[in-house]
């Protein structure tokens, strides 16, 4: 049955998104921010800054800098903005416009005014049930979706119907979709990968060797396990795709921005060198600072997150801050 979408976004991964949602014949609506951006992709048929060699076959009208004609006749919402930009880009609705429409995130960021999960987010400002919210994890980065590589996707939410529904979405020849019902982990588990991926660029760029870095994902996974138990106990697979997967692909993978954030900073780039040469939100950079307040709120211990911390905003120098590390894993 062919499903209203809308689509909220124009970087890679909401291009991808729409790329993956139009193989499944979906009504879709795609929102762009810059009119500029759409007239482009409505006339060339693809998008002049992201996965470029995708084109798309959308009604004209359906491509849009409008938000509120993005939202209305949906029944269902992607949300794929990074999370520093969702608060401004949603400022202009209310929580009527959200009656009775499904959420799903693809946000891999944390909402800093509050330190809040998107679900948590939508929630508290559009009075959104969490059971009409769910969440795209992966491993899965956007250029291989281009690509039509083989790559898997699991969605997340409470509401299990909602769920296994949001999973049929997005499976496609070229995507498998997974689901489950830990939304909150899930989410978490895509924050703190960005991170970790961001330790491990450093690592690179430092000149650790394969030896270390093996030990520095596996103690990531293990400090991912012990967060997650401790700020939301439940019953979970860590070795799924949507957690171990996940962080493993932005650890390893050339498409990484936060690895490549963290090797451009393992090599002596500046901060904001490094920020203005990616060009695109590293989603890890944010997520760092939230994640260690909510870290301290809990009195966790985290060495992987504490360092990166150190290095991102106490400007610590990464050599000096790794030799530290170095000596707390194992």
């Amino acid at each position: 049955m062919v499903k209203k979408i809308s689509v909220i976004g124009g970087g890679s991964w909401a291009t991808a998104i729409t790329k993956i949602l139009s193989a499944n014949r979906h009504d879709i609506k795609w929102w762009l921010r810059q009119e500029e951006t759409v007239a482009h992709i409505r006339k060339f048929k693809h998008n002049p800054k992201y996965l470029s060699s995708v084109e798309f076959d959308l009604p004209e009208e359906n491509i849009t800098s409008d938000l509120k004609f993005a939202f209305a006749d949906s029944e269902y919402i992607v949300l794929g903005v990074p999370s520093k930009y969702l608060p401004q880009t949603l400022a202009g609705l209310q929580p009527k416009d959200f009656e009775g429409k499904k959420i799903i995130s693809a946000i891999k960021g944390i909402i800093q005014d509050g330190n809040l999960l998107v679900s948590q987010y939508m929630q508290r400002h559009f009075s959104v049930p969490a059971d009409m919210i769910a969440n795209i994890s992966g491993p899965c980065h956007a250029e291989e979706v281009a690509a039509e590589k083989l790559s898997y996707l699991t969605l997340s939410s409470p509401n299990q119907q909602l769920a296994e529904e949001s999973a049929a979405l997005f499976n496609v020849r070229f995507v498998h979709t997974r689901w489950c019902t830990d939304l909150a982990g899930t989410e978490y588990a895509s924050i703190l990968k960005n991170v970790y991926a961001i330790a491990t660029g450093l690592s690179i760029g430092l000149g650790y060797g394969d030896n270390f870095r093996a030990v520095l994902v596996s103690n990531a996974m293990e400090e991912m396990h012990y967060f997650l138990q401790n700020i939301l106990p439940e019953k979970r697979n860590d070795f799924a795709p949507a957690y171990l997967g996940d962080t493993l692909v932005t650890c390893y993978s050339q498409y990484s921005r936060n690895r490549t954030f963290g090797l451009m900073l393992g090599n002596g780039y500046t901060i904001n060198s490094a920020i203005l040469e990616l060009g695109q939100v590293a989603e890890g950079y944010y997520s760092t600072k939230a994640l260690k307040t909510i870290s301290q709120e809990h009195n966790l211990k985290m060495p992987i997150l504490e360092s990166v911390y150190h290095i991102l905003y106490e400007k610590i120098a990464p050599s000096i801050e790794f030799r530290v590390l170095s000596s707390q894993l194992g």
